[in-house]
């Protein structure tokens, strides 16, 4: 395959999605111009200008920081198609108009690049129809790209190609999506709606059908199929308000309009819903019109009641009963039960389950190449646990094939339609040999380009033997807290990972433990340490900090003497990873908060996926950072200081501020990118767009380190504010709580915070070590911890896992 830089996009359409789509692009530093019509008043780029403003406005941000929004290019159709020739991918995001998409198409042709790859963005429009708008060669370049929304969260891209799509073009998108935009990519064919939305849209409509068969409200279907059922948080009707039902109304008209049933025996359900029609028609399109399926109220969240139309109150739940059978580990047995029970919500859960099976099957030879893209699309689309067919094996292929077939034959079923043949004449779809295609008659293997190797554990299917990232590789040494071990592959194995193990891989003795450990044997034997979580490949932390429980009995015996040595311990294990002779790398994704920010910020480098979360939140529980959080932002404003231009001096307070604020504030970055501008990422350190990518940078970063003569820091003095420092921080602090903007224990934390930044009572500019400060912020901290504010504050975060504020 020949090498394919894309050094510009551009993206045709400054809609919600293009806009967006562009805003992902620049997160990932590829240069994007923003086309749209050129305005009727005004600056011709008006319209393009209007979308990249909005999109420091949005939440959740599209943008990594909104500075960037100013990296995107605008530009208008009458004015700059010359600059199409510069983009090596042209991205159409238009309304979904196939005559106005053609007619941009005609306008837009003589400018695309002669090696350019042109790709719509459309949600289920046909490519191959699409593909009628060029002639040639452009239309061999041509293709489907369907990012979910909002581009930058949603991990699915679907790629669909036509008959005359050229195969390298293909696998050209497929790299770029996959490495620089950190995509999980899956090949559809181009049938109406795709892969995701085809099975997702059904789930939907099937839902409204067997709920109001059942007789159960939006809230009770809510719980049964959100994290209950391994499903998104946001289950059924709460995702639809969220996606938008306007836009969930365009897509079930599609499916109405392009499926009759001569083509899907499932056709009669796909008219849109009567309550959706309703509150379509009334301009209630969800989380965007502030009403949809749920209202809020004040402080109550209203539920919309399908007989009247109206609003009650929410909140119902799914039955005990069925709650237990859903929490059984085997999903044999849960889908048993389910299918057995005379509960009208268990039949409900059987019903959505087997309507889903029986769907995929009859349509897994139309809509994709092999079983393994519809459980990848399901999963990466719609947040499921485990795809369609991925559940189906778990819980027996052959047993729920009969059930299946038992309630077709009885009339239970939405369609009539017999499961095809093939069913019944395999296992399972998922094998070791790969995933079963209906065309090709075999078991298909996963994609092997070249990008997929940068992937240490590539997503796997249950069904395959794929090993597990939680215990693969050689373990060197491990508590209950935390393992260390090496990849088994050659070259590989001589970077030592640390990855902690505990609930949201919280911090406790074991992981000091396992610190000081891996420092030692690393030194000894290894080039380097990464400290990865295997969470993070489906979304979990990097470490939510320290175990607070861990620390309540040893609090409760001993008192806050008993946890001084245990906080002195993890300090010494922070500077361990900072002055270790090797390398140490912190692989950072999701929740890096409290010690756990700590931890990746003395570690010598870091790789941080671009959804990474970091910032010190002790002030949450009444404390502060106690495992040298304060320090590092004290050593940090000192260093940038000592590196402003000497040409303009200006004092050192405003950098200690900054690190100040982010401790004193509970910031927490939204982004790598912003964590960078926050301090706790440095320009150095690096972005990795696709979590599975994540430990291959970090390992081979720990090696190149190494190999290149590394040699850790050395040990120095650095300036700090003083009690000058501290008394200016101090009356910014009592306007705040004279204002009412904080509250008192908020004001002694802040104090006690900046106490320590400043160096204590000391003259400014006073000489200190990070010794000294860990000290002052150790014995801070500790004293803390018997102050009846912070008790509460710990309490009420254990109980409810939610900050009091008092």
């Amino acid at each position: 395959m020949s090498h394919f830089i894309v050094k510009k996009v551009a993206v045709l359409g400054a809609g919600v999605m293009g806009a967006q789509i562009a805003a992902h692009c620049v997160n990932a530093k590829v240069p994007v111009i923003l086309f749209d019509l050129p305005a009727k008043e005004g600056s011709k780029n008006g319209i393009a200008e209007k979308a990249i403003a909005n999109l420091k406005k949005l939440s959740p941000a599209p943008l990594g920081t909104p500075e960037l929004a100013d990296l995107i290019q605008p530009a208008n159709y009458e004015e700059h198609l010359e600059l199409l020739k510069g983009c090596d991918v042209v991205i159409e995001a238009i309304a979904e108009r196939m005559d106005w998409k053609h007619d941009l198409y005609k306008k837009v042709t003589p400018f695309i690049g002669e090696n350019a790859i042109f790709a719509t963005n459309t949600s289920g429009l046909s490519i191959t129809k699409l593909s009628d708008g060029f002639e040639g060669e452009l239309k061999a370049r041509f293709c489907g790209v369907h990012f979910f929304n909002p581009p930058r969260y949603m991990h699915l891209v679907e790629l669909i190609p036509t008959a005359t799509t050229r195969a390298d073009i293909l696998d050209q998108l497929e790299v770029f999506l996959t490495s620089t935009l950190g995509k999980g990519v899956v090949r559809a064919k181009d049938t109406p709606n795709f892969i995701a939305n085809r099975v997702g849209i059904f789930g939907i409509l099937a839902t409204f059908a067997e709920a109001q068969k059942f007789g159960l409200s939006v809230d009770v279907v809510d719980d049964l199929t959100g994290e209950k059922l391994g499903r998104a948080k946001s289950a059924t009707f709460r995702t639809a308000d969220v996606v938008g039902l306007d836009t969930m109304g365009h897509v079930i008209k599609t499916m109405q309009d392009n499926l009759p049933a001569s083509v899907d025996s499932f056709a009669a359900h796909f008219a849109t819903p009567e309550p959706l029609a309703r509150l379509i028609a009334a301009g209630a399109l969800g989380q965007k019109t502030g009403a949809g399926f749920y209202k809020k109220v004040g402080k109550e969240i209203q539920r919309l009641d399908f007989a009247t139309g109206g609003y009650v109150a929410g909140g119902g739940k799914a039955d005990e009963t069925v709650a237990r059978i859903l929490k059984k580990k085997d999903p044999a047995e849960r889908l048993k039960l389910l299918r057995e029970s005379d509960n009208k919500q268990a039949q409900f859960v059987w019903s959505i389950l087997r309507d889903t099976f029986h769907y995929c099957a009859i349509h897994l030879e139309s809509i994709a190449d092999n079983a393994r893209d519809v459980d990848f699309a399901m999963r990466f689309g719609f947040g499921n646990k485990l795809g369609p067919f991925e559940l189906w094996q778990a819980a027996g292929w052959k047993q729920v094939a009969e059930w299946i077939k038992e309630d077709i034959a009885a009339g239970k079923a939405l369609s009539s339609q017999p499961l095809p043949a093939w069913v019944f004449e395999v296992d399972g779809v998922h094998t070791p040999a790969g995933s079963w295609s209906v065309t090709k008659k075999a078991y298909v293997p996963a994609s092997e380009l070249p990008v997929y190797r940068r992937q240490v554990f590539r997503a796997p299917v249950l069904g395959q033997t794929t090993i597990d990232p939680k215990t693969a590789g050689n373990t060197v040494f491990e508590n209950e807290e935390a393992r260390l071990w090496t990849l088994a592959e050659d070259g590989l194995a001589d970077v030592l990972i640390l990855s902690l193990r505990g609930k949201m891989n919280t911090l406790g003795p074991g992981a000091t433990e396992a610190i000081f450990k891996g420092v030692a044997l690393a030194e000894a034997s290894y080039k380097g340490i990464v400290v990865w979580s295997p969470t993070s490949l489906d979304g979990g932390a990097f470490s939510a900090g320290a175990n607070l429980e861990a620390m309540l009995p040893t609090f409760m015996k001993g008192g806050a003497k008993a946890i001084e040595p245990e906080e002195k311990k993890l300090q010494d294990a922070m500077l361990a990873m900072r002055y270790a002779n090797v390398p140490t790398v912190a692989a950072l994704s999701g929740l890096a908060l409290g010690g756990g920010c700590e931890l990746a910020v003395y570690c010598n480098r870091r790789v941080a996926n671009l959804e990474t979360y970091i910032g010190l939140v002790e002030v949450g529980v009444g404390l502060i950072p106690g495992a040298g959080g304060l320090t590092y932002g004290a050593r940090r404003a000192a260093e940038e200081w000592s590196a402003a231009p000497a040409a303009t001096p200006v004092p050192l307070l405003p950098f200690v501020t900054k690190y100040f604020l982010n401790a004193g504030m509970a910031n927490v970055a939204k982004s790598a990118l912003e964590a960078r501008s926050m301090g706790y990422l440095l320009w150095s350190d690096k972005v990795v767009f696709n979590p599975y990518e994540l430990l291959y940078v970090a390992v081979r970063e720990a090696k190149a380190m190494h190999d290149a003569g590394y040699r850790p820091p050395m040990k120095q003095l650095f300036p700090v504010a003083g009690r000058a420092g501290v008394a200016t921080i101090m009356a910014q602090l009592t306007n705040m709580r004279d204002g009412g903007f904080i509250s008192a224990h908020d004001f002694h934390l802040g104090k006690t915070i900046a106490e320590v930044m400043c160096g204590g009572d000391v003259e400014a500019g006073s000489m200190v070590s990070e010794e000294y400060l860990m000290t002052l912020e150790r014995k801070a901290f500790c004293g803390l911890l018997t102050h009846p504010k912070t008790q509460e504050r710990i309490m009420g975060m254990l109980q409810t896992g939610k900050p009091v504020r008092n």
